[in-house]
């Protein structure tokens, strides 16, 4: 009996005659970044230099399974002299690896400071970029508080980004956050759900109060938090906050790490599950998952579709 018919064309050598990146590494950095789902298939088709001395193209052909229908997409990237970098068709510069994710998951080891919850290991480290006047971050904490269920093994963390471009009381509510941290990771919780609760009421001329009243709920003594928000100290952990995401590159809200790997928290909690999972084998780490946690389920998404 015949065998599936593979759908790629053959590869020629001649097509494969730059220096770096090699294969193996170009086909690692794709795993990384499309390995989690099964739907989409790819084969490198070569990759050669350029009149640009040290950069390499990188040409590839994309078929999505899912689709019945589906033709071969050809796709091309070029990869920085350094081979650290690689910028895509159209898109910006990227960071190119056989693990691309890695240097922010070590980056993140290191500076992601914000209150946590599950394990005391960073092996899978899970890295909520949020604000707490976001009202995308307010809907997305249903999902984190699963993600906490779902993987015990994981730790995650509450890293603050207030967008002070769009939201007038961010800074301040961020403030707030770090001194409730001071106090518990616990409390800062309790404090940053009683802010979700009532964020649609934060403006520059309410927003003290309603901070209060969110810290006085957590159990804090609100005015000894109000009165460390305002210290300079306080703020520059905030600003420390901010600059980290700007290094890192993420400019919204609600952003989620997963060892390195940035993804949308508006995307459905089933594929979330799976990136999850992927990237915790990926590092050759645990996740203390149940054996049915990638059995689906109806569908958990925290944005508006």
């Amino acid at each position: 009996m015949a065998g599936p018919v593979d759908p790629f064309p053959k590869t020629n050598p001649k097509y494969f005659t730059a220096k770096s990146p090699t294969l193996d590494a170009v086909n690692s950095y794709l795993n990384h970044i499309w390995g989690y789902d099964s739907s989409p298939q790819w084969r490198v088709m070569g990759i050669l230099p350029t009149k640009s001395e040290g950069v390499s193209e990188v040409i590839l052909f994309l078929l999505d399974t899912k689709k019945p229908d589906s033709k071969l997409q050809r796709a091309i990237f070029y990869v920085m002299p350094d081979g650290k970098y690689a910028i895509g068709e159209g898109g910006g510069l990227v960071s190119f690896a056989a693990d691309p994710y890695a240097a922010t998951h070590d980056l993140l080891k290191e500076r992601a400071n914000g209150p946590a919850r599950g394990a005391a290991s960073k092996d899978l480290l899970l890295v909520e970029f949020a604000d707490l006047q976001c009202p995308f971050c307010a809907k997305a904490q249903d999902t984190m508080d699963q993600i906490v269920k779902d993987f015990p093994a994981a730790r995650v963390v509450f890293q603050e980004l207030p967008l002070v471009d769009i939201h007038t009381s961010a800074f301040k509510a961020a403030a707030y956050g770090v001194c409730a941290q001071k106090q518990s990771d616990a409390a800062f919780f309790k404090f940053a759900a009683g802010v979700f609760d009532t964020q649609g009421g934060l403006t520059p001329t309410t927003d003290d109060t309603i901070l209060k009243a969110a810290a006085k709920r957590a159990g804090l003594d609100e005015e000894a938090i109000a009165a460390c928000a305002d210290t300079q100290t306080t703020k520059d952990v905030v600003n420390a906050d901010i600059k980290l995401a700007d290094e890192i590159g993420i400019g919204q809200t609600p952003t989620l790490s997963i060892n390195g790997r940035m993804v949308s928290l508006g995307i459905d909690y089933e594929t979330l599950k799976k990136m999850i999972v992927f990237q915790a084998k990926l590092d050759g780490v645990a996740t203390g998952a149940a054996p049915d946690i990638l059995t689906p389920k109806p569908t958990l998404s925290t944005l508006p579709k």
